[in-house]
């Protein structure tokens, strides 16, 4: 009984010939005009099959795909995209009482939407890529990140001054590597001299690509610092976003040395990356 009701209560998919018992006979069409006529109320029966219980919401995740597929196959920087999103967008607000044209304008709307985003994203992260080797650049910044390793320490600079004999670009931010215990805290103004090199490409076709992850990072090179590291008085006052991250850097360091002092064992290596 207890599987009888179950398999009554199960939902089942939907035929219309289960009601007569007699499965439709396959009908080939008479020509290309009868062909493209079945063709066309097949898709619309489809179609209101998907638009009545919803169906179309997951796909308007697949067209924003689409839109940034499409930004990426472009020849040339679009330029018209916001005005190309606001059009749609504008459509699909005139088209809401209609049952086919507001589905179909929602959908270019998302498409234009991943098209959008994918230009303002790379209009955002845009910044200079050292293209040769420095020797000797002489640099002077904010620093914004710290890293503790097991052989070196490395730090994210944010650029103030940049000056080298070959140094062409206008770096913004750079990636260095200073000697254990040497990092300055982040917040701090430093000057120092070091050796830049260029993102480094994939070694091998489909291997892994420094130069790709290091630009969505907004690094424009990394390197290793020359000589020692001076910390000056900062020309202007560090913004929010920095304040911010040497308040979260100083947390950090305050939990890091309670753990060391509690904690029996090796302190020197304790939680070390």
């Amino acid at each position: 009984m207890i599987g009888q009701g179950r398999s009554r209560g199960r939902a089942e998919a939907w035929r219309p010939w289960i009601a007569t018992g007699r499965r439709p006979a396959l009908v080939w069409p008479q020509g290309l005009t009868d062909f493209a006529r079945r063709a066309a109320q097949r898709v619309q029966e489809w179609a209101v099959a998907e638009v009545a219980p919803g169906r179309l919401v997951p796909w308007l995740a697949i067209a924003f795909g689409c839109g940034t597929i499409i930004y990426f196959a472009a020849e040339r920087e679009p330029w018209a995209t916001a005005v190309l999103l606001g059009a749609t967008v504008l459509a699909a607000i005139l088209c809401r009482h209609r049952p086919f044209a507001f589905p179909t304008a929602v959908g270019i709307a998302a498409l234009a939407g991943g098209f959008a985003t994918a230009t303002v994203k790379r209009e955002i992260i845009a910044h200079p890529v050292l293209s040769a080797p420095v020797w000797n650049a002489e640099l002077a910044g904010f620093v914004e990140a710290r890293e503790e390793r097991e052989r070196s320490d490395r730090i994210v600079v944010r650029l103030e001054r940049s000056a080298g004999a070959r140094l062409s670009e206008k770096l913004e931010r750079v990636r260095v590597s200073v000697r254990k215990g040497t990092a300055p805290p982040v917040g701090s103004f430093i000057e120092f001299k070091a050796r830049l090199s260029p993102p480094l490409e994939p070694l091998r076709p489909g291997g892994y690509d420094f130069a790709r992850d290091m630009y969505f990072q907004r690094l424009g090179a990394s390197g290793f610092v020359l000589g020692a590291i001076r910390t000056v008085e900062a020309p202007h006052a560090a913004g929010l976003r920095l304040r911010y991250a040497a308040f979260v850097e100083g947390m950090r360091e305050a939990i890091d040395k309670r753990i060391r002092t509690i904690l029996p064992g090796d302190r020197e290596r304790l939680f070390r990356p």
